[in-house]
């Protein structure tokens, strides 16, 4: 198996999903004691909360591109930005490293692709849900996104910052995002994106009427897929 390079703090409680479910569908996959070979490196996310309040992305993407290069140094075969907001800097992560970078948007977006929908919604951090980086990818794979509209995308986006990475998961919030995946799903989504590896922790293919596409999860099975395969040459 190869070794997952993982990075990590944006913010630790989805990191922490992160590891239990790579570690999780590693079991379920090979049995017994196994466990997945990895390496997590930790950003300190109050640095970057402030980098992207003050959209400074050139420092931020330095500053994971040094993540990535440290990962890789220290054995990483594999290297995964986790967190969703933060692949609008993936080009200079992966341009850092000479192992394979795993995009958290490609690999969502053949999941979506897989189930045959074209047209899907998608919550995230308000940087995710406005700026270009995350539908101009997903278009590149012939899918179009629908995100809320204000005030709902307000409320998607300070759930995230004032609960969620700070540990709370609050029964009204779940209620509010259940409404909001519903009215997407009325205006002609045909799923959902959990597009910030937080959102996981709040709310799942029960909460909603059409089929759920967690990226967290995503994007650590196609990982793993990448791990267990036969190294190169």
């Amino acid at each position: 198996m190869r070794t997952i390079g993982l990075i990590g703090g944006m913010s630790w409680e989805s990191s922490a999903e992160y590891y239990k479910i790579l570690n999780e569908e590693t079991r379920r996959r090979l049995g017994g004691h196994h466990c997945a070979r990895s390496v997590m490196l930790t950003v300190d996310f109050a640095e970057i909360e402030a980098m992207q309040r003050e959209g400074a992305w050139d420092r931020a993407g330095e500053l994971l591109a040094g993540a990535a290069k440290s990962l890789e140094s220290a054995g990483a075969d594999l290297v995964l930005l986790c967190t969703n907001t933060m692949h609008q800097v993936a080009d200079a992560v992966e341009g850092a490293v000479g192992v394979p970078f795993l995009h958290l948007v490609d690999a969502t977006a053949r999941r979506v692709a897989a189930a045959g929908l074209t047209r899907v919604g998608l919550l995230g951090t308000r940087f995710t849900m406005e700026m270009d980086f995350y539908r101009a990818r997903m278009r590149d794979h012939g899918i179009d996104i629908l995100v809320p509209d204000e005030p709902a995308r307000t409320l998607v986006h300070d759930v995230i910052y004032q609960e969620l990475t700070l540990g709370r998961v609050e029964p009204a919030s779940r209620a509010a995002y259940r409404e909001i995946i519903a009215e997407l799903a009325g205006r002609g989504a045909q799923g959902v994106i959990l597009g910030c590896t937080e959102i996981t922790l709040l709310v799942g293919q029960d909460d909603s009427p059409v089929p759920v596409f967690d990226s967290t999860r995503i994007h650590v099975e196609t990982a793993l897929d990448l791990a267990l395969s036969e190294p190169p040459g």
